[in-house]
C-alpha cells in the first residue's frame, strides 16, 4: 500500500507543471518579498512566534501568496487546509471550520485555513468566518489580487494584519530561472541545456514579476525544443511565450490606479508619461467613453481659463471618439492628451466652485436682491422684482454698478472667489477681475 502511495504521489509530482515542482518547501528558499518577510520585518517575527491571528495578502498574481501561505503552514507546524472562493460555497466552509474546532477541542494547536481568492467570497460567506476568527478557532490566511479596501468586509479586515506583495523585479525572477534549470529533482537539471543570459532576461522582462509565467515560459521552451543540449536562445524565448500580457483589468484595481497615474501625469505637464499611460489603458480595452470623460473633467478642473481652448478641444474629443470608435480614435486622444498636458494650469475654477459652495452649506444664505428678481411674470412689479434693475448694456464700458449679492450683511466678508493664477491666458482675466472688482466692490 505504502508503495503504491509513493508511487502514485511521484506520479503526480512528475506530472505536474514546472511552477508547481518548484514550489519551496522552505521558507529560506522563498525568493522575494523581504519588505515583509526580511529579518526584523512584522510576518518574519510573527511566523518565529507561532502567533499568525488572520492574515490577508494582497498583491499581482505570481507574487507567492499561495506558496507563502504552505510555507507558514509548515513553517509553524500547523494543521493546513486551503479552500478556494471560486469554487467553495458557505457549506464547504463551514465543513472547515467544524474541522478547525475539533482539532482546537483536541489539544492540537490552532489550525491554518488558507483561503485563495477570498474576495470572492459574497458578504456573508465572509462575516461567517468572524466567530471562529475572533475567537481564536482558526488562523486565516486569506489570498486576494484585488484591492482588499474594496473587496474584503470592513469586520474582517480590521481583525486582520494586511500585507502587500509586489511584483518579482527582474532579477528575482532571473534567479529563479536559473535556480529552474539547475534543480535536477524538481526542476530542468536533468536536461542538458545552454541557455543565454539574453534569453533568461528576455523572458524575466516580459513576465511583469510573475515567476508562475516566467516558469510556464522556461518548460516550454526547453521542453519543445526536440535538441540536445537544448540551445535556449532569445529567439527561442520568444517562440515560447504569447504576446506579452499588460497586466490590467479594466473592472479593478488597475482601471483606478492607471486613470489616476494618467490624470495626474497630465496635470504634472509630463506629457510622455500620459501618453504612456493612456496606451497601458488602451491596451488593456479600456471604455473609451471613460477616458474622454475624463479628459473634459480635466480640461475644466485643472486647466480651466488658463487655456480657454482646453474644454472645446476635450469635447471635440470625446465627439470624434464616439464617431470614428477604435483603433483611429487613439490618434485624436494621443492628441488631446498632448495638448492638455502641454497646456498652462489652473484650478482656480475648482477652487472658486468649492469654496462658494462651502460658504452655502456653512454660512446664512445671501437672499436674490429685490431688483435682481424674476420680473418676466404677472405681478412681479407689485411686489417690486426687477424695479431699479440697472441694464449692464446701457453702461458706457457695459459694466453697471450695482449690488448683485450683500456679502458682507450675509457673510460677513467680501468673497473674492476666483483667482486667476499667474499662467497662460488667466493672466489677462486676472487685470481685468482686479480692475472690475474695484468698481463692483469699491
Amino acid at each position: 500500500m505504502s508503495l503504491f502511495a509513493n508511487s502514485e504521489a511521484e506520479n503526480l509530482r512528475r506530472n505536474q507543471p514546472l511552477a508547481a515542482r518548484m514550489r519551496p518547501s522552505r521558507l529560506v528558499e522563498f525568493v522575494g518579498q523581504q519588505h515583509i518577510l526580511g529579518e526584523g520585518q512584522l510576518l518574519r517575527r510573527m511566523i518565529a512566534a507561532r502567533r499568525l491571528g488572520s492574515i490577508i495578502f494582497f498583491g499581482p498574481p505570481g507574487t507567492g501568496k499561495t506558496t507563502l501561505a504552505h510555507l507558514i503552514a509548515n513553517e509553524t507546524g500547523s494543521s493546513f487546509r486551503q479552500l478556494s472562493a471560486v469554487t467553495s460555497g458557505v457549506k464547504e466552509l463551514r465543513e472547515v471550520l467544524a474541522w478547525a474546532q475539533d482539532e482546537v477541542a483536541s489539544g492540537s494547536g490552532r489550525p491554518l485555513l488558507f483561503i485563495d481568492e477570498i474576495h470572492r467570497f459574497n458578504r456573508s460567506q465572509q462575516d461567517a468566518l468572524l466567530p471562529d476568527v475572533e475567537s481564536g478557532v482558526v488562523s486565516l490566511i486569506g489570498a486576494t489580487t484585488s484591492n482588499p479596501f474594496f473587496s474584503i468586509n470592513g469586520a474582517l479586515l480590521s481583525r486582520s494584519q494586511l500585507f502587500q506583495l509586489h511584483s518579482l523585479t527582474t532579477d528575482e525572477i532571473v534567479a529563479l530561472l536559473h535556480r529552474a534549470l539547475t534543480d535536477k529533482s524538481r526542476g530542468l537539471g536533468a536536461i542538458r541545456v545552454e541557455a543565454e543570459d539574453d534569453a533568461l532576461q528576455w523572458i524575466a522582462e516580459q513576465v511583469e514579476g510573475d515567476a508562475r509565467r516566467a516558469l510556464l515560459a522556461l518548460e516550454i521552451a526547453v521542453l519543445s525544443s526536440g535538441t540536445s543540449p537544448v540551445k535556449l536562445t532569445v529567439q527561442a524565448a520568444q517562440e515560447s511565450m504569447q504576446r506579452k500580457q499588460v497586466g490590467y483589468d479594466a473592472t479593478g484595481d488597475d482601471h483606478y490606479d492607471l486613470a489616476s497615474a494618467l490624470i495626474k501625469s497630465i496635470r504634472g505637464s509630463d506629457t510622455d508619461a500620459a501618453i504612456y499611460w493612456l496606451a497601458r489603458m488602451l491596451d488593456g480595452g479600456e471604455d473609451i467613453r471613460f477616458l474622454t470623460r475624463r479628459l473634459v473633467i480635466l480640461a475644466s478642473e485643472d486647466i480651466g481659463n488658463a487655456d480657454p481652448n482646453a474644454l472645446p478641444l476635450a469635447i471635440s474629443a470625446m465627439q470624434a471618439c464616439e464617431f470614428i470608435g477604435m483603433p483611429e480614435c487613439q490618434l485624436t486622444l494621443s492628441q488631446t492628451v498632448a495638448y492638455l498636458a502641454l497646456a498652462p494650469k489652473s484650478n482656480a475654477s475648482t477652487v472658486a466652485i468649492s469654496q462658494a459652495k462651502k460658504d452655502v452649506l456653512e454660512k446664512q444664505l445671501i437672499p436674490v436682491p429685490i431688483h435682481l428678481r424674476d420680473s418676466h411674470y404677472k405681478g412681479a412689479a407689485q411686489l417690486g422684482h426687477g424695479v431699479d434693475y440697472e441694464y449692464s448694456h446701457d453702461a458706457p464700458d457695459g459694466v453697471s454698478q450695482q449690488i448683485y449679492f450683500d456679502a458682507i450683511k450675509h457673510l460677513g466678508y467680501q468673497p473674492q472667489y476666483y483667482q486667476p493664477v499667474d499662467r497662460g491666458y488667466e493672466i489677462e482675466l486676472a487685470k481685468r477681475i482686479d480692475k472690475l472688482r474695484k468698481r463692483l466692490h469699491p
